[in-house]
């Protein structure tokens, strides 16, 4: 009997370890490459704001991870949240309160962008995202900001190279999945025109 209770004892300390996340943690490595990727978007992007948007980046995903109170995977977490045991950090929770914390910085030669994937199967979920870019470009022509897909690791990529999501406008998105609430906020002037 002692060793069937030991072994299920290991099976569940590995089941539960396979459910938890390590602390969110980067290098001065991966901001330099972030922020030069975010400087190379055009000759017109400041290097001190693209390091310090990179400096940000990272470091906000982790304190975003500590506040939401992360210690699962994100998709447990996400279940946590919907069942009431969490308060925030489902991925529209990191994406605005990513880009509102790099709009505080009044960034002149960057802009925030937000984006939603629509689920590709029945088996996945919708997702949504911060984008950051050279002021005056669109999103596609942006830099993918995901803390949540790691668990508060930052993600980051140029957008069309993030093929595992099919990103779009946010606006875009949810004007085509709530066309009549759009078609009668825009009537009363409270949306401009698409």
């Amino acid at each position: 009997m002692k060793p069937l209770f030991a072994v299920l004892a290991c099976c569940f300390t590995l089941i539960l370890g396979a459910c938890s996340t390590s602390a969110p943690s980067y290098s001065q490595n991966d901001v330099t490459k972030l922020a030069q990727t975010l400087t190379a978007l055009g000759p017109e992007v400041d290097p001190a704001e693209a390091t310090r948007a990179a400096q940000i980046a990272f470091s906000y995903s982790k304190q975003l991870a500590t506040e939401y109170g992360v210690t699962t995977s994100p998709i447990i977490h996400n279940v946590r949240v919907n069942e009431g045991d969490k308060e925030r950090g489902l991925c529209v929770h990191y994406a605005e309160d990513m880009q509102r914390r790099l709009n505080q910085e009044g960034f002149k030669t960057l802009q925030m962008h937000r984006a939603i994937a629509l689920p590709k199967t029945p088996f996945n979920i919708d997702h949504s995202t911060a984008v950051i870019s050279r002021r005056g470009d669109d999103m596609y022509a942006g830099v993918i900001l995901d803390p949540w897909r790691n668990g508060g690791d930052l993600f980051w990529s140029p957008t069309r190279d993030d093929t595992r999501y099919n990103w779009r406008p946010r606006m875009e998105v949810l004007e085509e999945l709530h066309p009549e609430e759009f078609a009668a906020a825009r009537a009363r002037g409270l949306l401009p025109q698409l």
